[in-house]
């Protein structure tokens, strides 16, 4: 079955709004913090990316409003 224009699989990006990235940012560090000694690095890598690349589009986004 193929999808629609507009359809959540079109492969697009989440939009979130500021708050919302301020709480998966708290939650990503939470998750990093809580990971065991031996969580593979590449696990640990992805959410250390993620966690950088949530903080940079939240900076972008206060420096870009002031």
């Amino acid at each position: 079955m193929r999808a629609f224009e507009g359809q959540r699989s079109d492969n697009q990006p989440v939009k979130r709004s500021p708050t919302e990235k301020e709480k998966l940012l708290r939650e990503l560090r939470d998750t990093l913090a809580g990971m065991k000694s031996h969580t593979s690095a590449s696990l640990r890598q992805s959410v250390q990316k993620r966690i950088a690349d949530l903080e940079a589009e939240l900076r972008v986004k206060t420096a870009g409003g002031r």
